[in-house]
């Protein structure tokens, strides 16, 4: 009995482990390579083409939930009272932002319907640049295919982490506009200390059932202890590493063969609105710049189409403006997850008014 109790425990980890080390070992070779963010691409990559090529491997359970606690916490100590300061001036510019991204998914969504031919409420939900997940519950309420959203998300948040690195390394961007974090000096006991604190911060924002849980009550912690100036501690690299090598393991490993077999008109729609999306917030930070003393690099980041934490950690590791893109991602998805539904169901019941007069 438990020698079978043994032998089904090791069956069931061992896509982890093998989804686990295909993305570190492609982390050393990235990083062997000075490839951009490889802790971060270079699992999301790989575990993204094994799953495509048939492999049976899987993402740490938690492993997500862990990598956005940790980098949470490393990016709230870059929030010094003289960065409170800065990202105060700018809540007009975070607000506009939000409602950018807004339009920008909803705009991405109709180019999304024409392109792929799948239905308008799918295709909103799949491009509105918010949680997959979260997208994916709300698109199910209002009877879009959960199935494609889902992929549709996975697929954006894939590229975009991908693109605008190799990018930004191709056209030298990095280490323009610099900040420092409250304390550089690790210390054992206030490192345990501090992220006792983020996790507790974390946990209690999820069970309020908030999404992006873990980086935003890790934030919601460690931005106040940085604006009293309370450094407990740095996080080392290593840590911020591993938080990486988590993210990108979960990101690639929701890629499935049998969707991108099944649905190959929608992935390359969805390439194509992406693509498209990228472009026109590089243009919105473009000129937002004009008006701004921000470098357009950060503000590029900062209006991009990803995800919270993969944004944010991008503006870390090349010295971006971090606490900035940081802020503006964290008010996006407060506007994106409290305005997307509302404004959805408004335009349904328009287009039925119009549908009605006009019949």
């Amino acid at each position: 009995m438990a020698r079978r109790g043994v032998t089904g425990w090791s069956a069931a980890a061992l896509p982890t482990v093998k989804g686990l080390g295909i993305g570190l070992a492609a982390a050393l070779c990235f990083v062997a390579l000075r490839a951009p963010l490889p802790w971060l691409t270079g699992p999301l990559l790989a575990l993204a083409g094994a799953r495509v090529a048939g492999v049976d491997c899987a993402a740490p359970p938690g492993g997500r939930q862990a990598g956005q606690w940790i980098i949470g916490t490393a990016l709230g100590l870059y929030f010094t009272p003289v960065v409170g300061a800065i990202v105060v001036r700018l809540w007009w510019l975070l607000i506009l932002g939000a409602f950018f991204a807004l339009a920008l998914g909803y705009f991405c969504g109709l180019v999304l319907n024409r392109l792929a031919r799948v239905d308008g409420t799918t295709a909103i939900f799949a491009s509105v640049p918010a949680g997959a997940a979260e997208m994916a519950v709300l698109g199910e309420r209002y009877g879009a295919r959960v199935d494609e959203v889902a992929a549709g998300q996975s697929l954006r948040l894939m590229l975009v982490v991908v693109v605008i690195p190799w990018t930004f390394a191709a056209l030298g961007l990095h280490g323009a506009d610099a900040f420092q974090a409250g304390t550089s000096e690790v210390r054992g006991a206030g490192l345990v200390g501090l992220l006792a604190c983020t996790l507790g911060g974390a946990l209690v924002l999820q069970r309020t059932g908030l999404p992006n849980a873990f980086v935003l009550g890790a934030l919601a912690v460690s931005i106040p202890l940085t604006l009293a100036e309370i450094n407990l501690s740095a996080v080392p690299r290593w840590a911020t590493n591993a938080a990486q090598l988590l993210l990108g393991c979960a990101l690639g490993a929701r890629f499935e063969q049998s969707f991108l077999r099944r649905a190959p008109r929608f992935v390359g729609a969805v390439i194509v609105s992406v693509a498209l999306a990228m472009l026109l917030s590089a243009l919105f930070a473009f000129i937002v710049s004009l008006g701004s003393d921000l470098h357009p690099a950060t503000l590029v980041l900062a209006t991009a189409p990803g995800g919270i934490a993969e944004m944010s950690i991008t503006a870390k590791v090349l010295d971006l403006g971090a606490p900035v893109v940081t802020a503006f991602h964290v008010t996006r998805v407060v506007v994106l997850l409290t305005c997307t539904a509302p404004l959805f169901s408004w335009l349904r019941r328009v287009r039925r008014a119009r549908r009605a007069n006009t019949s």
